[in-house]
């Protein structure tokens, strides 16, 4: 008899309600205040043919940043069309520059205000 109240109870208790939790925003940076390579060096690494793996990272980040820095000043003036940021900044910054773009810039420079 105990073994029919308890197999009824475990099937019928009730499931504890449980709060859901909220997704956070992700937080986003300040560009203006991005760790930048000087400018000397940032020309030199442009200039250079062959760069070490830790050269050609900090030249990655150097062009992010200038990338991102671009399309905000871009964004946020009223004089340009909305949208055409991008690609302005695209050639500006990598292709005259005849470097490749990377997949998926755009997206990642939305983590910055």
């Amino acid at each position: 008899m105990n073994q029919r109240r308890n197999s009824r109870n475990r099937n019928t208790r009730r499931k504890s309600k449980r709060k859901s939790k909220t997704k956070r925003k992700p937080r986003k940076w300040s560009i203006g205040k991005a760790r930048m390579i000087s400018k000397k060096k940032y020309k030199s690494l442009l200039k250079k043919k062959t760069v070490t793996p830790k050269e050609k990272k900090e030249l990655d980040r150097a062009l992010f940043v200038n990338y991102c820095k671009c399309i905000k000043k871009l964004k946020y003036n009223t004089k340009d069309p909305k949208g055409i940021e991008y690609p302005i900044c695209n050639n500006s910054i990598y292709k005259n520059r005849n470097y490749k773009v990377p997949s998926g810039i755009k997206i990642k420079c939305r983590d910055y205000y």
